[in-house]
């Protein structure tokens, strides 16, 4: 509740409802997940509710947008730098939480100032590798 005050939000059950949901979420969940998952208990949220609050949080720094698939955007609540792992086929997404260090030569800075950098790993998780395998025999 207090990062919600600290946000300058309207305190209403539906926000803090999202608030929630996502305080040390990992899935990296989609604003369609998350309305999926609290309309059961507040069946009058509406999308826009959530796609709005998940904007109002985005803009404020509390939460990341990553845009893992074409049409769908996906929300980290860790905002920390930090890296990831995507499934190519089920689109699970998982923090690295070591560091990566890349190192951009003169030449390819020419004149940008870097002001920041994400770094995504592409592969099959367990799941998916082992279907894959499972398909083949």
């Amino acid at each position: 509740m207090e990062k919600l005050r600290a946000l300058g939000l309207k305190l209403t059950p539906q926000r803090l409802a999202i608030l929630q949901y996502l305080d040390g979420n990992t899935e990296h969940p989609s604003a369609d997940a998350i309305y999926k998952s609290l309309t059961r208990k507040y069946p009058t949220m509406s999308r826009a509710t959530v796609y709005n609050t998940l904007e109002t949080l985005t803009n404020r720094g509390h939460v990341r947008e990553l845009a893992i698939e074409a049409r769908k955007k996906r929300y980290d609540p860790n905002t920390k730098h930090h890296h990831h792992l995507i499934c190519t086929a089920c689109k699970k997404v998982v923090d690295v939480r070591s560091a990566v260090n890349v190192c951009l030569s003169p030449e390819e800075q020419r004149d940008f100032e870097i002001i920041g950098h994400r770094i995504e790993f592409y592969g099959l998780c367990q799941a998916c590798k082992k279907k894959r395998i499972n398909k083949t025999m």
